[in-house]
């Protein structure tokens, strides 16, 4: 099972050619995105192109976007002031959080790349997402997962105090629980983000899809290594709770509302309450999509009740 920054942008992306890699956006039209670390330079320049249009557009948020955006040099920094604005309280400084997040993302340049492909993964993917400066700004799962890499590195520095208040604050403010502890890979998309909600020991992989109202969660009060593992290019439907140790193999499809006891097997769709395979559990239908990648909810077309 895959950690955090172990991906390269050539598999979060799907395609490639010398010198960068070939996207599809959700409209058809096709662009060059560099290889990391040109990658991060890249995307910045297009927020800051972005930004600079919507503040021509509507005068109105041109404030806002020159202290969000265009007034910092990278997009480290201007991810760091928006967390630490939407996060601050009366008694947890915005000025504390800013250096919190600029620390955590300067020191291990990993967080960088995650969020790069983070970024990537939600303009693709999400038919809503006409903009990275969009999704940077006002995207509720891209920046609560953001700020859930800084937490996770809190609690592996030992600094689990301060892990768990960033938990909490984002819980508070974007609806969204992860404990500092689960381990989540790169171009993860939480698309909506309302109500997810991950335990302790979860492990979610790489180029996941994962809707609002999910639950990767534990059965009771079992101590230890109790919560789901996620593998790469999984989609996790709208409202499917996913508990105990159980393993969701790569690319296989949870759908919404499922309640998934079991291990699914890879390239496998389980759906319903108790979760089912599609084609039965002795010989699930297996599926050759990229479920994570594509969102492709069309779920039931083999299952009968």
């Amino acid at each position: 099972m895959p950690t955090a920054g172990h991906m390269n942008t050539e598999g979060s992306s799907g395609g490639g050619g010398e010198g960068g890699v070939t996207t599809t956006n959700t409209k058809g039209a096709q662009s060059m995105i560099p290889t990391f670390p040109l990658a991060e330079s890249w995307v910045w320049a297009r927020i800051k192109a972005e930004a600079h249009r919507d503040a021509e557009e509507e005068p109105a948020l041109a404030s806002f976007l020159y202290a969000t955006v265009l007034s910092h040099p990278s997009l480290a920094r201007s991810l760091a002031f928006h967390l630490a604005n939407q996060l601050c309280s009366p008694t947890l400084l915005s000025t504390l959080l800013y250096d919190l997040f600029l620390h955590s993302f300067s020191s291990a340049p990993s967080l960088l790349s995650d969020t790069v492909a983070d970024l990537l993964a939600t303009r693709q993917r999400d038919p809503v997402c006409h903009s990275f400066s969009h999704c940077l700004l006002y995207f509720k799962g891209f920046l609560a997962l953001q700020a859930h890499r800084a937490a996770h590195l809190l609690w592996a520095q030992g600094r689990r105090p301060l892990a768990l208040v960033l938990q909490s604050r984002v819980a508070d403010v974007f609806g969204v629980d992860i404990h500092p502890a689960a381990r989540v890979g790169r171009g993860v998309l939480l698309d909506h983000a309302t109500g997810i909600v991950v335990g302790e020991t979860s492990i979610i992989g790489d180029n996941v899809s994962i809707l609002h109202h999910v639950t990767l969660g534990g059965t009771g009060k079992a101590t230890g290594d109790r919560h789901p593992k996620i593998g790469d290019g999984v989609l996790v439907g709208a409202g499917a709770t996913i508990l105990g140790n159980v393993r969701v193999g790569e690319e296989a499809k949870v759908g919404a509302g499922a309640v998934v006891l079991i291990d699914v097997p890879p390239k496998t769709t389980a759906v319903g309450n108790p979760a089912r395979f599609v084609g039965g559990t002795g010989s699930p239908v297996g599926h050759e999509d990229l479920p994570g990648l594509n969102l492709d909810h069309n779920l039931w077309s083999d299952y009968v009740i």
